[in-house]
C-alpha cells in the first residue's frame, strides 16, 4: 500500500544544533526545553528527533545558536511517530510563515560558509574571517543557491 506524497518542498538533509519548546498561543512554555538536532530541512519546515512525543498541532519555538546568536522560529508540529529501532521520536514540524523558513534557510547557509571557512583556513594554513568566507561562497555558489531555493 503506498502513500500519496504530501510534501511540496525539496527536503534537504542536514544536521543543525536546536532545542525546542512547546508553548501556548501567548507563548507561555508548556513543555521545558529540549536538545535536538536537524535531520533535514526545506522551505516548508524541518524535521529533527526527539526523546519525548509531541502532539500534533502544537506550537513550539525552535532556538537555532550559531556563534553568539540565537535564531528563533516558531512552528506547527505536523507529524510525530516513533522510530521502532532508537525508539527516538521523528518530529516533523512546518512554518507559520513564508519569513520563519527563510530564517531557517539562512541559517543553513550560515552553518555552510561557516564549513566553507573552514576549508579555506585548512588550505590556506591560515586565518580566513567569516565575512571573508562569506564573500567568496556568495560568488562562488549563489547561482546554484538560487537555483536550488528559489
Amino acid at each position: 500500500m503506498s502513500k500519496t506524497e504530501k510534501r511540496q518542498f525539496i527536503r534537504h538533509p542536514l544536521s543543525l544544533p536546536l532545542s525546542y519548546e512547546v508553548i501556548d498561543s501567548e507563548g507561555n512554555i508548556i513543555k521545558e526545553k529540549n536538545q535536538s538536532k536537524t535531520d533535514n530541512l526545506s522551505l516548508g519546515g524541518l524535521l529533527f528527533s526527539g526523546k519525548n512525543p509531541v502532539d500534533i498541532d502544537s506550537v513550539i519555538l525552535i532556538k537555532m545558536p550559531f556563534e553568539d546568536k540565537l535564531f528563533n522560529v516558531q512552528a506547527k508540529v505536523v507529524r510525530c511517530v516513533r522510530n521502532a529501532e532508537t525508539n527516538i521520536f521523528d518530529i516533523a514540524v512546518s512554518f507559520f510563515r513564508l519569513r520563519e523558513a527563510f530564517k531557517v534557510k539562512m541559517i543553513e547557509q550560515i552553518y555552510l560558509i561557516s564549513e566553507y571557512r573552514d576549508l579555506l583556513m585548512l588550505q590556506a594554513g591560515e586565518e580566513v574571517s567569516l565575512e571573508e568566507a562569506s564573500h567568496k561562497w556568495v560568488k562562488r555558489y549563489s547561482k546554484r543557491f538560487k537555483k536550488l531555493y528559489w
